[in-house]
């Protein structure tokens, strides 16, 4: 194995729900694997029908959108999400993700530095 590699598969990563009420899977994090990285790495699920709640990370977060349709409201401001879509949310902005679709948005997320408990704030 190469230094600093790492090759993990969606599935075999456990389903948390994360602070804002989404179900989110780590992928890469370094506080969790052998990497040195300026970021984390997680694949994010917004079942149909459903918003997380209001709440602001002190990191910069890059949403990119898999599967689905939403809204991410950021202060407010609202921003129409579709598949391909690509979204940064600056570091403490209030902000809330609707999923105005009828399947489940599914959607990549960079958090930068990565994510800590301590940063993340529901209001």
């Amino acid at each position: 194995m190469c230094s600093q590699s790492v090759v993990k598969h969606l599935n075999q990563c456990k389903t948390i729900i994360a602070n804002d009420g989404c179900h989110l899977k780590e992928l890469l994090h370094p506080r969790n694997d052998p990497v040195d990285l300026p970021y984390s790495f997680s694949v994010a699920v917004l079942e149909a029908g459903k918003s997380t709640y209001p709440h602001y990370l002190k990191q910069s977060e890059v949403y990119f959108i898999l599967e689905g349709e939403g809204r991410l409201h950021i202060g407010n401001a609202c921003f129409q999400l579709t598949k391909g879509s690509t979204a940064r949310v600056p570091p403490k902005q209030e902000q809330w993700l609707e999923n105005t679709g009828q399947s489940d948005l599914r959607f990549i997320v960079i958090v930068s530095p990565p994510w800590q408990a301590e940063d993340d704030i529901r209001l």
